[in-house]
């Protein structure tokens, strides 16, 4: 039996200050904990969400009502209201990460009709099927690459015509993994 828990962290940056990195397990590792640091720093916090909306914060003994206004989920910017102010919050994943590591910066900026792989990797899950209509954003196929678990999501809005892999499949750098129209 496996008893290793996987692990998703992003890492967001408000308002051009240190960026601070968020852990949590995966759907299905059995661990609920959330981990936040800054740098170094592990922060002591919980979060209640809130009957209206919003969540309830404690960070560091210290009270905090927060509320998601607007998530902009292809620029990866949130909207987020801290005892009435405003901060825009930009989320980087790890395969946001992975690529800009591996030089390929705004990757999601070019028309895309294919999805191909970035590295080499293992298909876990194919998420969509040919004729699919799918949006901007939605997943397509999780990739596990570098030990780690890679959700990829449609680059824009299309029809998936044709998916060339499936789950258990390895796969190298550069091949196409689903062709959209």
């Amino acid at each position: 039996m496996n008893t290793a828990i996987t692990v998703a962290m992003i890492k967001a940056t408000i308002a051009g200050q240190a960026p601070f990195e968020i852990s949590f397990p995966t759907a299905g590792s059995g661990d609920n904990a959330l981990a936040v640091s800054v740098g170094d720093e592990q922060l002591s916090w919980d979060a209640k969400p809130l009957p209206g909306g919003g969540f309830s914060i404690i960070l560091n003994n210290k009270s905090y009502l927060a509320q998601v206004l607007k998530v902009d989920r292809a620029a990866k910017i949130a909207t987020v209201a801290v005892n009435g102010s405003h901060f825009e919050v930009a989320i980087e994943e790890p395969m946001d990460r992975l690529l800009t590591a591996m030089g390929i910066k705004n990757a999601s900026a070019n028309k895309v009709n294919d999805i191909k792989a970035p590295m080499p990797g293992l298909v876990l899950q194919v998420l969509v099927s040919p004729g699919q209509a799918i949006k901007k954003g939605d997943p397509v196929l999780v990739l596990e690459a570098m030990k780690m678990e890679n959700v990829f999501k449609a680059p824009t809005d299309a029809v998936v015509k044709e998916v060339k892999v499936s789950p258990k499949k390895a796969v190298e750098k550069g091949e196409v993994l689903v062709v959209l129209e």
